[in-house]
């Protein structure tokens, strides 16, 4: 283990092991988590929702400053203490508040044109839910594309290969 902490920097005493809470701050540190990156979701259906609801984002690092959606029916309201705001607020609410990482649980049809238009406001970060892979031409863009359909098949794959 030492070995793969090394790649990082010099952790621990040989002979002595880890202060565990110094490696753990450490392991933050180099994750980012530290950082306090503000994030906002545009989506708030069921996904969206659940996510916003469930998902410790606080935890990770993450400060959740906002949410966007185009019905009417979530414009207005506040989940787990994030307001939910109409879709053409978006761009006046990036001008005064920069985020980090946008949360995307959209519809596949609005996806891309969806992410390039967050990317010419300034936004380097998508965690995205619509279960096709994004892109951008700019090398500090980064995505993670998220697909539960490869994640239920490598579950498959490993039931049936027991």
């Amino acid at each position: 283990m030492r070995q793969d902490f090394s790649c990082f920097g010099e952790f621990g005493q040989q002979g002595y092991g880890y202060n565990v809470e110094e490696l753990r701050a450490e392991i933050g540190h180099i994750l980012g988590v530290d950082n306090n990156h503000h994030l906002i979701m545009i989506g708030v259906g069921n996904l969206g929702h659940a996510l916003l609801q469930n998902f410790p984002f606080s935890q990770s690092g993450f400060t959740v400053d906002a949410a966007f959606d185009v019905s009417p029916a979530v414009i207005g309201t506040v989940v787990n203490n994030v307001p939910v705001y109409a879709m053409s607020e978006l761009d006046h609410f990036l001008q005064d508040h920069p985020v980090d990482v946008v949360v995307l649980t959209i519809p596949q049809s609005v996806a891309q044109d969806t992410a390039s238009h967050l990317i010419n406001l300034g936004v380097k970060g998508f965690w995205n839910f619509t279960n096709i892979e994004l892109s951008s031409q700019l090398p500090d863009v980064q995505f993670e594309n998220i697909h539960f359909a490869d994640s239920l098949l490598t579950l498959s794959y490993r039931i049936a290969n027991r």
